[in-house]
């Protein structure tokens, strides 16, 4: 199985925390040397290891926005 790589390009925000220092991060991530893309996932504090999480194009991301600006989050039960 090949090694997969990666290069955080920038850190966009933090949008959660969990147990033992690793925080859910929001990034430009460059997967195996190619164009970077927005990435949301768990990260440790080095951005050694990370845990399962989603990777979009630019499209996907401007999809996603339109989508959380048209919610009403006062009529959506969520915790």
């Amino acid at each position: 199985m090949p090694e997969i790589t990666w290069d955080v390009k920038k850190t966009l925000g933090i949008i959660g925390e969990g147990s033992g220092g690793w925080k859910k991060e929001v990034n430009i991530v460059s997967w195996n040397e190619r164009a970077p893309k927005i990435d949301i996932r768990p990260w440790d504090g080095e951005h050694k290891k990370m845990g399962k999480g989603i990777t979009l194009s630019k499209d996907e991301v401007l999809k996603l926005k339109e989508i959380l600006n048209s919610l009403d989050m006062d009529t959506i039960e969520i915790g």
